[in-house]
């Protein structure tokens, strides 16, 4: 599944929404890393409906337009649910194996004795 896709059918969990709508969420949820422009989205949109995830829930003429209302199914429910658990398994992974093979840092190395300068009570700091 595409970040695009991801993040679509996530933006439709809660309620069915119009196509500006769906950009803006997915705009909030990816924290702006994911910007659909217009023709990416509806691309996005036909692929999600040719596979049973969403499906148009209503339309509705506001200022002289149609408004398209997209609503996620059970399909897309499971599929989000399941792309969402593989993404969560492949972070764990990642996670643990930086854990395991980078070393942890313990701070900067001590300066050698020619390097320590005095402080201000005397001392070397």
């Amino acid at each position: 599944m595409t970040q695009a896709a991801f993040f679509v059918l996530t933006a439709l969990v809660d309620e069915p929404r119009h196509g500006y709508g769906i950009v803006q969420v997915v705009d909030e949820l990816s924290e702006g890393h994911v910007q659909l422009r217009i023709g990416t989205l509806y691309g996005v949109l036909d692929r999600l409906a040719a596979d049973g995830h969403i499906e148009l829930d209503r339309e509705e003429v506001q200022q002289g337009r149609l408004r398209k209302y997209y609503r996620l199914t059970d399909a897309g429910g499971a599929a989000l649910s399941a792309e969402a658990e593989r993404m969560a398994a492949g972070a764990r992974a990642a996670t643990q194996r930086m854990a395991v093979h980078r070393p942890a840092t313990a701070g900067p190395a001590p300066l050698s004795r020619s390097a320590r300068r005095p402080g201000i009570a005397g001392g070397t700091a």
